[in-house]
């Protein structure tokens, strides 16, 4: 165990929400030097400069120009996700059904939702709150259980065991907030009218030092409350929700920091260097603040642009094509249970270094060239292959997105995990300290390997 899974840990267990984990990401950028900018603002840009701007409160993109950097260089960029499949608060949260207030939830994304049952759960979010005629966004998070969705008995339900245990995601998974007696009994009662519970209103006022009243609107996940911790009797694992994609963000942005501490390596760049962390991959990363958003390549252009000072012809398209993005998500460790599941020549192992995606079919953007310069930017740390077995179904990444997007060179890469959508996975900790060695020299090689490469 080493300091890197502490503070890893220690970046999960405050990062319970994608708002939280932009919130953590700024916070570092900030604490390194880096310069806040606004995407309605202009930006004036210079080499050796570094910068970071965030949309909606739950994206986050920094970048570092080189001091080579000038209009036409390209870009070396790590990019992942921060958002986990979980459940939302519905717009019309109040509920109750046998003498309960029960709290009305939509499903986020491919979770495995039969694993929310029995656990001890709070909420986390984003609060619009009315001060002093002022609305403005704050993040809360009740920090103790106040929620549980209990599963039913067996007694009630015989064929669990043998059938399989199928929740209806409407009815099933409607947590329990309170009994309607004791809400009654402090004048916190629901209202007829009301859309969320007064009690639940209230508990979120008590955070935010606020009264209900100023609560204007809320967007609001529900969380585990058990704490990420590093386990297994010799240490060597992760036990949390959210390693899908926190691990990802975690160690790029780590990297990135890491990077810029080398000044002479930052001043020798003639690329920018690049993270970019979307909100909205669980859903297909069709919104704003997703991959399939111009975000990226907005700041990617606008720093061209900003460097530009003879308004020369395809510039934007030129530093494209000069452009190289390592799409970091998570893998799928081979299962020592279900071993029947994974391809016999691709299966990847915990502690055994980043994993590669490869699909014909394109599901990941890898390619072999892609997959050459990525390997050779740290010939000397492991890498894995995966591919799915062609009787199964193929997820995908932020990768294809992207590539096809703006047409950028790609490599789809990740960290081995078991349980991926749970709502607690786990994955070694020696593979996140090689992550983050490799999106280190990715960030100081990448340019040097690529021009060596003759196409």
């Amino acid at each position: 165990m080493g300091s890197t899974s502490e503070d890893f840990v220690d970046f999960l267990n405050k990062s319970c929400t994608h708002f939280h984990a932009t919130v953590e990401c700024c916070k570092a950028l900030e604490a390194a030097g880096f310069q806040r900018l606004h995407e309605c603002d202009s930006w004036a840009l210079k080499p050796e400069g570094k910068y970071f701007l965030t949309r909606n409160g739950s994206s986050v993109v920094a970048f570092v120009l080189g001091g080579g950097f000038a209009a036409g260089h390209g870009f070396n960029v790590v990019a992942a996700h921060t958002d986990s499949p979980c459940l939302k608060l519905k717009p019309i949260s109040a509920a109750s059904a046998g003498g309960f207030l029960k709290v009305g939830v939509q499903t986020y994304g491919g979770g495995l939702w039969h694993t929310w049952f029995d656990r001890d759960l709070s909420v986390a979010g984003r609060v619009l709150v009315r001060r002093d005629g002022v609305v403005s966004p704050e993040l809360v998070r009740i920090d103790r259980p106040i929620l549980r969705i209990p599963t039913l008995a067996i007694h009630l339900d015989r064929t669990v065991n043998t059938e399989g245990f199928k929740p209806n995601a409407e009815t099933h998974l409607a947590p329990i907030l309170a009994t309607s007696i004791k809400a009654a009994l402090t004048g916190e009662a629901e209202k007829d009218d009301g859309e969320h519970h007064p009690l639940l209103l209230k508990l979120l006022a008590d955070e935010l030092k606020c009264s209900p009243e100023d609560i204007v609107d809320f967007e609001m996940n529900v969380c585990d409350t058990q704490p990420s911790a590093i386990g297994g009797a010799k240490e060597e694992f992760i036990f949390s929700g959210r390693l899908d994609n926190l691990c990802s963000v975690y160690t790029a942005l780590k990297a990135l920091l890491k990077s810029t501490e080398d000044v002479e390596a930052v001043r020798k760049e003639e690329r920018g260097w690049m993270v970019a962390f979307f909100d909205n991959e669980e859903i297909g990363s069709a919104t704003a603040q997703g991959a399939a958003s111009p975000m990226m390549f907005e700041a990617m252009r606008r720093a061209t642009f900003a460097t530009d000072k003879d308004g020369r012809e395809g510039v934007a398209e030129r530093m494209i094509q000069d452009s190289f993005l390592v799409s970091a998500d998570m893998a799928h460790a081979l299962h020592p249970n279900y071993m029947e599941r994974h391809e016999a020549k691709h299966q990847p192992k915990l502690h055994k270094g980043l994993v590669i995606k490869h699909n014909a079919n394109q599901r990941y953007a890898t390619t072999s060239v892609t997959s050459f310069l990525f390997k050779e930017t740290a010939p000397s740390l492991p890498t894995q292959n995966f591919c799915v077995r062609n009787d199964c179904g193929c997820g995908s990444t932020i990768g294809p997105i992207v590539a096809s997007g703006i047409g950028v060179r790609c490599v789809d890469v990740g960290v081995p995990q078991l349980s991926m959508h749970s709502v607690r996975e786990m994955c070694g900790t020696d593979d996140v300290q090689i992550a983050l060695d490799h999106f280190h020299n990715f960030f100081l090689r990448i340019t040097a390997v690529d021009k060596a490469l003759v196409v």
